[in-house]
């Protein structure tokens, strides 16, 4: 999985190095969000890419949609896991700050879920 820095305010404040929040660390273990049973039966795949504030912590404060897949299901499900997860949080100068990444969200029947 890869991520892309939002334009936060902590984003351009400073002249220390600023590193994005990051998602795809395996020590996070973030779990994949569940296929929808009636999503999957109906054959429904798409990408859902969400916005998500993460604090100095690495926790979720913000998630909201960015781009919907085209149904509402699996919007959804994508939501509602992304909220569990943790994150690497952002730094400036070495130190952990607020921060904002765009959290991609793929679903697909032959690969099943992925980011």
């Amino acid at each position: 999985m890869s991520s892309r820095a939002g334009a936060g305010p902590s984003a351009g404040a400073g002249s220390a190095a600023y590193s994005p929040p990051g998602f795809g660390a395996s020590y996070l273990h973030n779990p994949k969000p569940s296929y929808p049973l009636m999503a999957r039966r109906r054959g429904l795949e798409g990408v859902v890419r969400l916005d998500v504030r993460v604090s100095a912590e690495g926790i979720p404060t913000g998630v909201k949609i960015r781009e919907s897949s085209g149904h509402e299901s699996l919007d959804e499900a994508a939501l509602i896991a992304v909220w569990h997860w943790r994150f690497s949080p952002a730094r400036r100068g070495g130190e952990p700050v607020e921060g904002a990444v765009v959290v991609p969200v793929r679903f697909n029947l032959e690969g099943d879920i992925g980011g």
